[in-house]
């Protein structure tokens, strides 16, 4: 980086008059209460409601939002340390100056270098070339299907009930310099591959947990990893598939981590990739959602012009074939308020998960989250259906109107840019489940962050077929988020108030409900659920690790990974929270990422690994 680009960048951040008061934070031990995020949503929360008069500002020459994001941290730090503002970054402590950095790059200080492969310890001896990935286990993106039923087979589990109470821990993994384990884990060809919010995606021996590769990525990496065969790349036969925080999609060899294609799928500064993309017969169904709602509310903010998306990517090229907003209009100018700030719409409606494929109709589903501006969209917290051929929308079911909400506009104080009647933030952030009953029926099933779980016919244009409540009595946004799990009789979901409950695909009704934590605890299930036949397992804000029987929901296991651990990779590493990506099986192994620091949880940064004993 040039002086003159580590002064203008250093003086920006400056005149974003980010104050003491919202960057203080404590040290703490891995067993205390959750430190401040490393960035996403108080970083943004900062940046929007400190920054936005200067960033974006014609009139002002300081770089724009989008050039920040992509400055890795260590160059913001630099500017603020030794730079030409190291000065005015005599007033930010050491901790003060690293929660910005990390806030504007989204990722954590000091790890491009420490999360290299190549720095730790227990590489695999050899790297055999891959083979089919349908010889092996296998546990391919979010919900292990086309269909996101996150459920495996008996023969694919190669773990039954009466197992289960025998599940060790076998090995343990340390992201360095982490403290969110977001990213899931996918299982194939006997591997792991697993990204990360330092950066980097990771390939690891399932059985061992040696180590085969790393990829480090321009930012974090929070979704899970789906793979397929690839064409047109030399030698190269299959590849691993990914997004980040800063919306970039990534194509790698699947046995060697080298890079294939790169493509950024979405340009509106707060775009990120939350959410695995879906892989179908060479096409990549990419999701992407957004950071801007969390504190929009600024004045100094010019709300709101962030929409939702699916982008269909080529996934031999990275080329893109169609991309569909959520939001059919795009925003426009409706006035200014009383600082001048131009305000438009319509906005919102991110896409926080999975697309699902319905081969037999050649449409795809999924859900998505709630306005930013007024009137809200009808399609926000909605599940759509696109043609995956043309990304034309065929239908959408409204499970709650008039949900227009932003961060920071629920206080006495609300802002001029928040919205007049401020909706429940009711998003569907889980993907829908698509199965079939008897006699050829089929249903699409959700849920809602109230605890509305609900069937659509995906053949009857999204007709509902049943809708029932699961939350708890008198608690609100008791429901669920994340997402569930589906065999050929039940849904299960664990509930962010606690618990887990299993809902009949026939009729809807609830099979039972099985609290996990002690009356008046606060602890949440939320984390996404998975099953096998028998089983069902989901965690909790606890960081504990349940397996329930799908029969009657009795308790058949419990690990709690909240504590430090020793790990292959000689990593100093902890659990913590499991909230959004939860437990998955393949080849006799539970893999599960223990730490979710992203609000108001616990931190950590480790892979763990169980097996039979």
């Amino acid at each position: 980086m040039t002086f003159k680009l580590r002064a203008l960048l250093a003086t920006a951040i400056l005149l974003c008059g980010l104050s003491h008061e919202y960057f203080a934070l404590k040290a703490q031990e891995p067993s205390a209460a959750p430190a401040e995020p490393f960035g996403t949503e108080f970083g943004f929360r900062i940046f929007q409601q400190r920054c936005v008069s200067c960033h974006g500002n014609p009139t002002v020459k300081a770089p724009s939002p989008a050039s920040l994001r992509q400055m890795p941290p260590e160059k913001i730090v630099e500017a603020l340390t030794s730079g030409a503002m190291q000065i005015q970054g005599r007033g930010l402590s050491d901790l003060e100056k690293r929660r910005v950095a990390e806030a504007l790059s989204a990722r954590p200080l000091g790890t491009l270098l420490s999360g290299d492969a190549n720095q730790m310890a227990n590489h695999c001896a050899a790297n055999p070339p891959l083979t089919s990935p349908s010889s092996t286990a296998v546990w391919n993106g979010w919900g292990a299907d086309l269909t996101n039923t996150r459920f495996q087979t008996a023969k694919a589990a190669g773990l039954t009930p009466e197992q289960v109470p025998r599940l060790k821990l076998k090995w343990a993994f340390g992201f360095p310099g982490g403290v969110s384990a977001y990213g899931q884990p996918a299982v194939g060809w006997g591997r792991v591959f697993v990204g990360s919010d330092n950066g980097h995606v990771y390939s690891l021996d399932a059985a061992t947990g040696c180590l085969y590769w790393s990829f480090q990525s321009k930012a974090a990496v929070r979704n899970a990893i789906s793979f397929g065969p690839v064409t047109g790349k030399g030698t190269s036969r299959y590849a691993v598939y990914f997004g980040d925080m800063l919306a970039n999609m990534y194509a790698l060899d699947a046995a060697s981590g080298v890079l294939l294609w790169s493509t950024r799928v979405e340009e509106h500064f707060a775009a990120r990739i939350t959410a695995a993309p879906a892989l179908y017969r060479g096409r990549l169904y990419v999701p992407v959602s957004s950071f801007e709602e969390f504190s929009a509310s600024s004045p100094d903010y010019q709300c709101c012009t962030s929409r939702g998306s699916v982008t269909t990517l080529d996934a031999n090229t990275g080329q893109q074939i169609w991309k569909t907003y959520t939001i059919p209009e795009a925003p426009k100018p409706v006035g200014r308020n009383s600082k001048g700030t131009q305000l438009y719409a319509p906005a919102g409606a991110s896409v926080w998960n999975t697309p699902t494929i319905d081969s037999q109709r050649r449409s795809l589903y999924f859900g998505t989250g709630d306005s930013e501006t007024e009137p809200a969209v009808a399609t926000s917290d909605s599940i759509l259906a696109l043609n995956m051929d043309t990304g034309k929308v065929l239908w959408h079911y409204q499970a709650q109107a008039k949900d227009t909400w932003l961060g920071g506009c629920d206080g006495p104080n609300k802002g001029e840019n928040c919205p007049k009647e401020l909706g429940p933030d009711w998003d569907i952030g889980n993907s829908p489940i698509l199965r079939s009953l008897s006699g050829k029926k089929r249903i699409l099933i959700a849920g809602t962050k109230n605890g509305d779980v609900f069937a659509l016919d995906p053949d009857k244009n999204g007709a509902r077929v049943w809708k029932i409540n699961v939350a708890k009595p008198n608690t609100p946004d008791s429901g669920i988020v994340w997402g569930g799990a589906a065999d050929e009789h039940n849904a299960y979901y664990g509930l962010t108030s606690g618990g887990m409950v299993a809902v009949q695909l026939a009729t809807g009704e609830r099979t039972w409900f099985t609290p996990l934590t002690p009356p008046g605890s606060n602890t949440g299930n939320g984390a996404a659920a998975s099953a096998i036949p028998g089983a069902v397992f989901g965690g909790g804000t606890d960081g504990k690790l349940h397996a329930l029987s799908t029969a009657d929901g009795k308790p058949l296991w419990e690990f709690d990974t909240a504590r430090e651990f020793e790990t292959v990779n000689k990593v100093k590493a902890n659990g913590g929270s499991i909230v959004a990506p939860g437990p998955i099986v393949a080849g006799g192994m539970l893999f599960v990422g223990s730490g979710y620091s992203v609000i108001d949880q616990r931190p950590g940064n480790v892979l763990l690994a169980f097996a039979v004993e």
